[in-house]
């Protein structure tokens, strides 16, 4: 797989390419144009930014005052590719959604699919891979429709590096798709194509299917053919025929891109530790001492034996040293057994944790994207309503105006509180313990909470309260993290709820104290009562939030000396039940 740079930097070669093929051929004859030209890529390569834009800005003015607004669009791609180079993502966003925004505007339509390709970029680095293929699917449908059909292949192959690890066989069949047309309409893509491939077989354990492949790129290189994965390809046939040091050398020339074709190679050979110090960026010495240890010992043995066997003939008082040395090669025995043994279980445990670094991996790539699903359509809405307010053209009335201030408040809102959301939760998974020094009177903190909560509630919901201890009745308690727990699941109630009543309980069993939060909502199934206490974790994905509510209620009521858990026998809605201790 390639890294993020290596993406980008050969679609800027795919964009100049574009532009070259389809704009206007004759001006790669122009001397002005090729110099501007390859000083922009100069400056590009050499992440030089403040050059950059001045040469991106001298080559779009040539390209306009040439009537090539194929050309220039094509420069405007790359000033977003050198942002995400720069690890900019937010800038490339606007800039793309800018792009989107005026092709639309200037009706230019055949300029609109390097625009979304852009987008497709944008939304594989940050993780939305279903949003990053259906972008370059929709690419290639506009390729076709253009006739563009040798720009093709490179945008097949932008889908296969999203596929490759969530579905093989998706990706092998887009490989197939991108060859076929290669074939036909860019011959010179082909070879690279089969070299590609040739690594998914790899990749696959499918070695005869690989072996094939690299013989027929060996012919290809005899012919004077190139590949980008050469050197990859020929580290992984290193690997294949157990050289398993020298793939490891030829991928390290990789750079970077070789990070992750070191950790296949080392788990391919089945050495666990050095493929996951790989997976951390760690690379230790290849000698172990253990060996060494064991090497020696055994060496031990054999002149300890020898000697034994010369001495026997000699004479019978040298019953008692053999029999020290019967009792020291016991104890060598046993100590090699304990460590073989140690050995065994320290690589089962180092498989272990390169296992939990790949699912810790996964978790930060799905916290990465669900936070910036979440977070991005309300910064659209307020990014939106806040340009209208600022549009000197637009003169809305003072009702608009108003209601475009509250949308913009109302997500401005939601963005602090997921924020808060996620801060407090790793603020109380920080803490130890909390005071619980605070008298709290229980009937009086439900009613609070019911009258709270009823503003800005549906009609069709009624919040209700059932106390069964007495009005009086008062313990020790945290009255502040108490009320927050309540106000999550309240809250959790109100966005499940549709029609009905959320009551709010509370009674005594010896001496504890049990309050409820009872809705008639969609409810949870049996199955996932303990799942969505866990963090990020939502069963409806198209409802607000992070999915963080119900993990840092179980947190809060951790440190209130009690337990939350959801009630299975509940059956109309969803109810939630704390159980805490009473203190005097």
């Amino acid at each position: 797989m390639m890294s993020f740079k290596s993406i980008v930097i050969t679609l800027l070669a795919i964009c100049l390419s574009v532009g070259i093929v389809h704009a206007q051929p004759q001006k790669n004859k122009d001397p002005k144009y090729v110099a501007l030209r390859d000083t922009l890529v100069y400056y590009f390569n050499n992440d030089d930014s403040i050059h950059f834009y001045a040469a991106l800005s001298d080559l779009e003015n040539y390209l306009l005052a040439h009537d090539d607004l194929h050309g220039y669009y094509t420069q405007r791609c790359n000033e977003i590719i050198f942002l995400m180079n720069r690890q900019q993502i937010f800038e490339a966003y606007k800039l793309s959604r800018k792009l989107i925004a005026e092709l639309q505007e200037k009706h230019l339509d055949r300029e609109m699919y390097m625009a979304i390709n852009m987008m497709g970029h944008i939304n594989n680095y940050c993780g939305n891979k279903e949003a990053a293929k259906n972008n370059f699917r929709e690419v290639i449908e506009r390729l076709e429709k253009l006739g563009y059909y040798e720009s093709m292949p490179p945008i097949y192959m932008n889908i296969v590096n999203v596929s490759l690890d969530d579905d093989p066989d998706e990706a092998m069949e887009l490989l197939e798709k991108a060859r076929e047309i290669a074939v036909k309409y860019s011959p010179e893509r082909v070879f690279d194509i089969d070299t590609r491939k040739t690594l998914t077989y790899f990749a696959n354990d499918k070695l005869d299917l690989f072996n094939q492949g690299y013989e027929a790129y060996r012919q290809g290189v005899k012919e004077g053919k190139s590949s980008v994965h050469g050197r990859l390809l020929e580290a992984y046939h290193e690997a294949s025929i157990g050289n398993t040091e020298k793939a490891v050398a030829l991928a390290r020339q990789l750079g970077d891109d070789g990070h992750e074709a070191i950790t296949m190679i080392y788990k391919k050979a089945k050495q666990w530790e050095n493929a996951y110090n790989s997976l951390n960026d760690l690379f230790l010495a290849n000698d172990s001492i253990i060996n060494v240890v064991l090497n020696n010992s055994m060496q031990g043995l054999q002149d300890d034996m020898a000697s034994y066997e010369r001495e026997r003939e000699v004479a019978r008082g040298r019953m008692i040293g053999l029999t020290v040395i019967i009792v020291l090669l016991f104890m060598l025995v046993v100590a090699l057994f304990y460590i073989v043994n140690s050995r065994r279980r320290h690589t089962a445990q180092l498989r272990s944790a390169y296992e939990h670094a790949l699912e810790s991996d996964k978790m930060k790539r799905a916290f990465i994207r669900n936070v910036s699903h979440q977070i991005r359509t309300p910064l659209n809405i307020v990014s939106g309503f806040s340009q209208l307010l600022a549009d000197p053209t637009m003169q809305p009335s003072l009702e608009e105006r108003r209601m475009h201030a509250d949308m913009i408040s109302k997500n401005t809102e939601l963005i602090t509180s997921l924020v808060d959301e996620i801060l407090e939760l790793s603020e109380n998974e920080s803490t130890t313990s909390i005071d619980k020094n605070d008298v709290v009177q229980v009937c009086s903190l439900l009613h609070t909470l019911q009258e709270e909560n009823r503003e800005g509630l549906s009609e069709k919901i009624k919040i209700t309260v059932e106390c069964m201890v007495d009005e009086n009745f008062a313990f020790r308690s945290n009255a502040k993290v108490l009320k927050r727990v309540l106000n999550i699941l309240i809250e959790n109630a109100k966005k499940y709820t549709v029609a009905g009543t959320i009551t709010l309980a509370a009674q005594l069993d010896e001496r504890q104290l049990i309050m409820s939060v009872t809705d008639t909502g969609i409810g949870v199934s049996e199955a996932d009562a303990e799942r969505i206490f866990e963090s990020f974790v939502k069963l409806d994905d198209f409802k607000e939030g992070l999915g963080l509510g119900l993990s840092l209620c179980r947190v809060l009521v951790k440190h209130l000396g009690g337990v939350v858990s959801l009630d299975t026998t509940y059956r109309q809605g969803a109810r939630f039940v704390i159980t805490l201790p009473v203190y005097a």
